[in-house]
């Protein structure tokens, strides 16, 4: 089902006319009330009659997550705060947090985001969606709550945690969606297998909408048969909105990203100069219809492509290939660059592992070492060194393959990593500590 075929359907005529109109609102606005931008754009030489269409947006200046934060709390904000509704913000575990402010008009176009990408499920009034997403200053929570609600559906506001208890409200509740992170929903559909009071075929959970983190195929494929629903990608940022910036649809071949709200580009994230259409580089979104904070060129550092070519879905809103990894998540080690996500899909390669692992980049006597932790399921698991081995050999052989890096593989008990209740942490880089 297509929820806005006006926008979600367009022409690339009539896209590109109404980007056209949007980025030259947005940046007059910016350069006449937000300082910020003013300088930046004095400084390149650029004034906002010299944006005369899209095709003129590489004129304009970038946007970083440094810069969001040397503007804590509001020096991005570009209308009168008495017009701001709400205020989210990142979580700030290495800085300032980023914030992100909202007018009424900023909600309900966040909330539009949403519901496009629930309604791929035909998600809809009688619906029940369990978002286990957090609530609070995080945008997962509350920007799901708000789309299953222009859906027309009832939510289920569990947040994450109490793992017990949200089985619980899922089965006794009749939970059709549910809308959490990936590595979450992975503990839940764990926590079901294991359960000798409940299964998975007694709810009625037919789609999951899993985002703020990156996912690999393999583990999509893994949380369908674990939970017997469809799964979908959500894709967001808080720089944007949050969730619903794009989503997948009923083909699941790519993202389709709400190009009418957030016009992106590729960039080579050396040079920062445009890649040819089809080429893998940095994504940059511009918002052009934000009001409480407009961004010009913001740099994501997710590393994808696009693809413009309608989709069998009837969707001609631009596609988004499943995001490699972070520029700035990449780990080199022994010179050879390393996305975790490379990792997970290895893992997700051989049945008998779980899709949990953990990274510890070390170096001793000047050189790297690469450790991984991995958990292989309850029924395969051996404390026996000789009957690990039939395990980690096969493992080790893929990943040298992929990566190009031998790692040294420890299997641990089941249970043995930390699961997570939102973003899940797989990499210690000790490199990182030492002078």
């Amino acid at each position: 089902m297509i929820h806005n075929p006006k926008y979600e359907c367009m022409s690339r005529e009539d896209m590109r006319k109404l980007q056209s109109e949007r980025l030259i609102k947005t940046v007059k606005i910016c350069y006449e009330k937000v300082p910020f931008y003013q300088k930046k754009m004095d400084d390149m030489g650029v004034k906002p009659e010299d944006i005369k269409s899209i095709d003129d947006i590489n004129k304009l200046p970038f946007t970083t997550k440094t810069d969001l934060r040397d503007e804590y709390p509001f020096g991005l904000e570009a209308v009168p705060h008495s017009e701001i509704r709400r205020i989210h913000a990142s979580s700030g575990t290495t800085g300032k947090p980023v914030v992100a402010t909202y007018t009424e008009n900023d909600l309900a176009m966040w909330a539009e985001g949403v519901a496009r990408v629930m309604a791929v499920a035909n998600i809809g009034p009688g619906d029940t969606i369990q978002i286990s997403y957090g609530y609070g200053l995080f945008t997962g929570g509350l920007g799901a709550h708000d789309g299953a609600a222009v859906r027309g559906a009832i939510q289920l506001p569990t947040s994450a945690g109490n793992t017990e208890k949200q089985i619980m409200l899922m089965q006794d509740f009749g939970a059709t969606a549910l809308a959490c992170t990936p590595s979450y929903a992975m503990r839940l559909a764990e926590a079901i297998h294991d359960s000798k009071i409940v299964s998975v075929h007694q709810m009625k959970l037919r789609a999951g909408f899993f985002g703020a983190e990156p996912w690999t195929e393999g583990m999509r494929k893994e949380l369908e048969r674990k939970l017997q629903i469809k799964a979908y990608d959500i894709y967001g940022l808080t720089e944007m909105c949050g969730p619903g910036v794009g989503g997948e649809c009923e083909c699941q071949n790519g993202t389709h990203l709400w190009e009418d709200m957030f016009f992106p580009e590729i960039i080579n994230p050396d040079t920062l100069k445009p890649c040819e259409p089809g080429e893998f580089g940095e994504l940059v979104f511009t918002s052009l219809c934000k009001e409480a904070m407009p961004i010009l060129r913001y740099r994501t550092r997710d590393l994808t492509r696009l693809r413009y070519e309608k989709c069998k879905c009837g969707r001609t809103a631009v596609r988004m290939d499943r995001i490699l990894g972070r520029s700035d998540d990449m780990i080199i080690i022994r010179g050879v660059n390393v996305f975790p996500s490379q990792i997970e899909t290895c893992l997700t390669e051989f049945p008998a592992f779980q899709p949990y692992y953990f990274i510890t980049v070390d170096r001793i006597y000047n050189e790297d070492t690469f450790d991984l932790d991995v958990e292989l399921k309850s029924q395969f698991f051996s404390a026996d060194p000789q009957d690990q081995m039939k395990f980690i050999k096969p493992l080790y052989d893929r990943i040298v393959s992929m990566v190009g890096v031998k790692p040294n593989i420890h299997i641990l008990p089941p249970y043995g990593i930390e699961r997570s209740m939102g973003k899940a942490k797989h990499v210690n880089d000790k490199r990182n500590f030492r002078a």
